[in-house]
């Protein structure tokens, strides 16, 4: 399915981020202060808003997502993983107490390290089942257990290769994850290599270091590129890319400014920066080829269960 006669160029359709940084602002700031009188009971409900605006001004060939979850489902979730934190610092604060150290010290980063993928998982599976785009459900299937071996193999080999192997545990991660995302009968995969990356990643920082970080710049688009143009989706046994068009002149330019906006309000243009940044990303972003929205049927399964996206959201691990 990867040789290049699968692959059909034509019309490509299109992102657009039409959000405005003064709406986003105004739900930002009353999630805040409703956050803060609620003694954080609030984040659950602040969480939906944000995401339900982000959501409907992301628009695909001329069509807004949707996100469908609720304050109540996370709310659920956040109470499952309060619950499992309390036990969780609990039992490391036992060891703590009692002199064993180290034995404290091994539980609380191994326990953290496990949390990582259960995460990931959670927060895919909810997030995108809560996903629509014209009424059609995204879905994740992969399983937790074929995960955490992809983790643990992975995590292993980079400790054990002082982080070289680092690129080829992030494309393997990656490739299991995005081909197990689906859109109605559509099916998604990565076709990354891990060699690719390494050598991305030390082009990049030698050049970073002897630019004195302006090379950074480039590196990142070269990295955002990466991992964007190596997505594909399948239908009806053709292949389409999806494809960015980020120059390092434009996070250059993305960078300085919000930058700029940030240091000079003290950080309350926060929520302008953040539209501006999805605006900027998704217009360079397209599907290219026959890719025909019209003919996607339903075939994904609704799935309420937040506490992976809670989960997520405390690692600051984000979808978005």
């Amino acid at each position: 399915m990867n040789s290049e006669e699968n692959y059909i160029e034509t019309q490509p359709h299109r992102f657009f981020f039409k959000g405005k940084g003064s709406a986003y602002f105004s739900i930002v700031f009353v999630n805040f202060l409703l956050t803060i009188v609620t003694l954080g009971l609030y984040y659950p409900w602040a969480k939906c808003s944000k995401l339900k605006y982000l959501y409907e001004n992301t628009e695909f060939a001329d069509s807004p997502f949707a996100f469908l979850g609720n304050g109540k489902e996370l709310f659920k979730g956040f109470i499952k993983l309060l619950v499992a934190a309390i036990v969780f610092f609990g039992i490391y604060a036992s060891l703590a107490y009692n002199q064993q150290l180290v034995l404290a010290v091994i539980f609380l980063y191994s326990g953290l390290f496990l949390l990582v993928p259960i995460a990931l998982h959670g927060s895919y599976r909810y997030r995108l089942s809560r996903t629509t785009w014209r009424n059609i459900h995204f879905g994740y299937r992969g399983q937790i257990t074929e995960l955490f071996s992809e983790w643990i193999i992975g995590s292993i080999l980079s400790i054990l290769t002082i982080g070289i192997y680092s690129p080829w545990f992030t494309t393997r991660i990656r490739k299991y994850m995005i081909s197990n995302i689906r859109f109605g009968d559509v099916k998604f995969d990565y076709e990354g290599e891990g060699s690719e990356l390494f050598v991305i990643h030390l082009k990049g920082i030698f050049l970073s270091l002897i630019t004195f970080g302006i090379y950074s710049f480039w590196y990142t688009k070269d990295l955002y590129n990466y991992y964007i143009n190596n997505i594909t989706i399948e239908q009806n046994d053709y292949l389409h890319r999806v494809e960015s068009k980020m120059t390092g002149g434009d996070f250059f330019e993305l960078f300085i400014v919000n930058y700029i906006l940030l240091v000079f309000t003290l950080g309350l243009a926060f929520p302008f920066v953040q539209v501006r940044t999805f605006k900027y990303l998704a217009e360079k972003l397209l599907v290219e080829g026959t890719f025909n929205p019209d003919a996607i049927v339903q075939t994904e399964e609704d799935y309420k269960d937040a506490t992976g996206e809670d989960l997520a959201s405390w690692l600051d691990i984000d979808l978005i």
